[in-house]
């Protein structure tokens, strides 16, 4: 798998159906920023959500014949955790690695929400896996469509979750990756990464940010809540193949509020982990702290059920059992924000900002110049992606990049 940095032939784009989340603002603007560098791919669920989507784009200025459009049945939104994870031999051919999906193990979500009660699980279960399987084939679909050859495996696992250096090493978080395979061993999962990855190192951070949590919806602490994935994108990224960005909460911040406690823990653990870590070929890296962005929770509602209204209100049944709030309950809930869910694509890196919703506007600028130090050929380009955030994603689970077969 080549490293993102490397040339790419397109960005895949997927295109959520309910505009309550909020989304399309930010869709519009990742276009407009990667239209003039690289050539734009939609995948939709159905014909008719693809007409809709093209009248918007069309109604908010986009030029559509630079975008190549696809229907492909299961698709969702966050199209980097579903889609293919594009591969390129030494001759120039295309692959996929085709990794098994169950909805970020929404099977072991079932089991803890409803405290091992099967009947409750088998109900939700049957309810979902119609469209589970329907998204699983997403990936064989965009290989189909490019002609790559296929490397499958019965490993769960999501693109957010693959960070790879073009070279040989993986980074995983293996919170996520033991979520998904409760009954598969890590030395089995670690040879499936090397077989259809093409790897040879793999490193496992153990867990991932706290406003990243497992599970939709999460008390993360107190009356802290929030919803996520625990993926590697979120919190630690290669720049180059021998430069590893971690995200970090400075000693002076810690005590802040409980989410920056607990990150400022878990990213050290991560930093001993990569400190003592060495890539493919023996070599140590070298470790760049990027700061998070400031907290900024919202007071929220623990409803009877969804709004029908855009809302960050969560009804209360959508909780764990052990964690459930009491209909009427206000809570603190969190996005899953940082500056390391950006992608990188020909001639530009887009990240998100956070100076709107309050945050440092100095700390901001400390962002920039390291991704302009570590990007000197890109130019760098924030946009406000908090819909995203709220959702537990970002720009880069937004996005699939698709490597340049005429240039590997």
């Amino acid at each position: 798998m080549p490293a993102e940095w490397e040339p790419q032939d397109a960005v895949w784009l997927g295109w959520e159906s309910d505009s309550r989340y909020g989304f399309y603002p930010v869709v519009i603007e990742m276009i407009k920023t990667l239209t003039p560098n690289v050539t734009v791919k939609m995948a939709f669920d159905s014909d008719s959500l693809m007409h809709t989507a093209k009248r918007y784009l069309i109604r908010q200025k986009i030029d559509t014949t630079n975008i190549k459009f696809y229907v492909m049945p299961g698709d969702r939104y966050w199209i980097r955790d579903h889609g293919a994870a594009f591969l390129v031999n030494g001759k120039g051919d295309l692959g996929v690695a085709d990794f098994d999906w169950n909805l970020f193990g929404y099977p072991v979500f079932l089991k803890e929400k409803f405290n091992n009660n099967q009947d409750s699980v088998n109900k939700y279960m049957q309810e979902r896996l119609p469209s589970i399987i329907r998204t699983s084939k997403v990936d064989s679909l965009m290989a189909k469509v490019e002609g790559a050859k296929i490397f499958k495996t019965n490993v769960v696992h999501e693109g957010g979750n693959i960070e790879v250096n073009g070279k040989g090493t993986l980074i995983v978080c293996e919170s996520a990756v033991r979520h998904r395979n409760p009954n598969l061993t890590n030395d089995y999962i670690e040879s499936e990464f090397k077989r259809v990855l093409g790897v040879s190192k793999v490193i496992w951070l153990k867990r991932g940010l706290a406003d990243d949590p497992n599970g939709f919806f999460r008390r993360i602490t107190g009356d802290y809540v929030g919803g996520g994935v625990q993926h590697s994108d979120e919190f630690v990224r290669f720049s180059n193949a021998n430069t590893i960005l971690l995200a970090w909460v400075d000693e002076s911040e810690k005590d802040l509020n409980p989410i920056n406690k607990m990150n400022y823990e878990r990213l050290n653990e991560s930093f001993e982990i990569l400190k003592n870590a060495t890539d493919q070929d023996g070599k140590p890296f070298t470790i760049i702290k990027v700061p998070l962005p400031d907290l900024k929770p919202r007071k929220i509602i623990a409803t009877k059920e969804y709004s029908k209204e855009p809302s960050l209100d969560i009804p209360a049944n959508r909780f764990y059992i052990s964690e459930a709030p009491k209909v009427g309950d206000t809570l603190l809930r969190v996005p899953a924000s940082s500056y390391l869910n950006y992608l990188v694509t020909n001639g530009v890196v887009l990240i998100s900002s956070y100076v709107d919703e309050g945050s440092s506007k100095e700390k901001e600028n400390r962002v920039r110049n390291i991704f302009e130090k570590q990007f000197p050929n890109r130019k760098i380009v924030f946009i406000n992606a908090m819909p995203q955030n709220w959702d537990g994603g970002g720009i880069h689970c937004s996005t699939q990049q698709q490597p340049s077969v005429k240039n590997n």
